[in-house]
């Protein structure tokens, strides 16, 4: 687990977006592969997005779901990683997601099992599948696991907003488009590029901005005239 902060010193109080990363990747890997901590320091400065903080996780290459083995990424984050975050005294009861390839789809399925816990999430080139057999060796266990896993085809999770992007030439394009549509993605970006750390750096900006107005505080209603 690696803690991308905006800001030095104390995290109390902050908001989190957890960041799911590809497969092949490991949590200090997503943090250089984005310019994570750049990135999310120039959107703090420059007022893009208010102040909160990133967190990457190593999820092996389980795609981010319970496996027959008995990996269990999903597990992890809920009863592991947001725990530790809370004692920190960062924000955990409503959180964002941003993900990219195995993370993209890991964070689409998160908020769509927990929308209670997620309120956000940014997709860049989800790895999605129509069916079981076109899907990657070992994503899933069986097409049993497939179907009860399955992003595309489902409808938004209530009370989430969603941004996909997805670079003309990624082989996820077309199921990326979908995805945007079949979720209500408030935001998409599906311009040039594609499936590479190039694309995904390059989203990340508008992403990180997507996600910190989503978990900017709402202000509290105005007060009703004295008298």
């Amino acid at each position: 687990m690696v803690v991308v902060s905006p800001v030095v010193g104390s995290v109390d109080g902050l908001p989190l977006c957890l960041v799911l990363h590809g497969r092949g990747d490991d949590a200090p890997r997503a943090v250089t592969l984005l310019g994570l901590d750049t990135a999310l320091a120039d959107a703090a400065r420059t007022g893009t997005a208010p102040p909160f903080v990133a967190v990457t996780v190593d999820g092996s290459e389980a795609y981010w779901h319970p496996r027959a083995s008995g990996d269990d990424p999903e597990r992890m984050i809920l009863t592991e990683i947001l725990p530790r975050l809370a004692d920190q005294g960062l924000r955990t009861t409503r959180f964002a997601a941003i993900g990219w390839s195995m993370g993209g789809y890991g964070a689409l399925l998160l908020a769509q099992r927990h929308p209670d816990l997620v309120t956000a999430v940014a997709a860049s080139s989800p790895a999605l599948w129509r069916a079981y057999g076109a899907s990657a060796p070992g994503a899933f266990d069986s097409a049993t696991d497939f179907a009860a896993h399955q992003v595309l085809g489902e409808p938004p999770a209530p009370g989430v907003t969603y941004r996909i992007d997805c670079g003309q030439s990624d082989p996820f394009y077309a199921v990326s488009r979908q995805a945007a549509s079949e979720l209500a993605a408030t935001e998409q970006g599906f311009g040039p590029g594609g499936h590479d750390p190039v694309y995904w750096r390059a989203a990340l900006p508008a992403q990180l901005a997507f996600v910190g107005r989503a978990l900017a505080p709402t202000a509290p209603p105005p007060r009703p005239p004295a008298g």
